[in-house]
């Protein structure tokens, strides 16, 4: 008997280049929305692997330093970039994590990789104006470089009332309970780019 067509195209590698979120922190390996994806993508019998290059900790430039020897090593088909909080939480300038994320977005589709921004929002304490710009950073750099976007990877985890619920004792790195849903928040931008 044959094999389904599906099964006869070589894995193509999805990387996702992130920071505590995407990495599982406080989490049981294998509950985080990565592997939750990882494990979407199987069932759907999609032609892709998943390699997670998440560090806690990680900031844009620490990314943006990493990610040319990944596109060297794993020439990714699909690349999603989740990083930036961790510049807010230090205090980074805004045009410095821009730089680091168009500089990322452009170098993996210089490596003919499709790109997916994840992007994120800050608590209201440090500011609304700082805030704001810091959440529309993401959809600028999309829209400049036309690539898929995710407004804000914690959308109905951190923004709904009773909010501390969905996370561990930090306060700042959700529950297992919650990647679900940022699987969900994620899928939709993501689903397109593994055509």
């Amino acid at each position: 008997m044959a094999r389904p067509l599906w099964a006869q195209r070589p894995a193509r590698t999805l990387l996702v280049l992130g920071d505590s979120l995407s990495a599982e922190y406080g989490l049981a390996r294998g509950s985080g929305w990565v592997a939750l994806m990882a494990a979407r993508i199987a069932h759907d019998k999609l032609p892709f692997s998943v390699l997670n290059a998440s560090i806690s900790g990680e900031t844009t430039s620490g990314g943006r330093s990493r990610l040319p020897a990944l596109l060297r090593q794993h020439q990714p088909a699909v690349v999603v970039i989740e990083l930036g909080a961790n510049d807010a939480l230090r205090g980074l300038p805004l045009k410095m994590t821009q730089a680091n994320l168009l500089a990322m977005v452009q170098a993996a589709k210089n490596a003919g990789a499709r790109v997916l921004i994840v992007g994120m929002m800050v608590p209201p304490n440090y500011g609304q104006r700082y805030g704001a710009d810091f959440a529309a950073l993401f959809a600028q750099v999309a829209r400049s470089e036309d690539v898929a976007l995710v407004p804000f990877l914690l959308k109905g985890v951190a923004d709904v009332p009773d909010a501390e619920a969905n996370f561990q004792r930090d306060g700042i790195h959700p529950k297992a309970s919650s990647h679900p849903r940022m699987l969900d928040n994620v899928w939709p931008a993501l689903r397109p780019l593994l055509r």
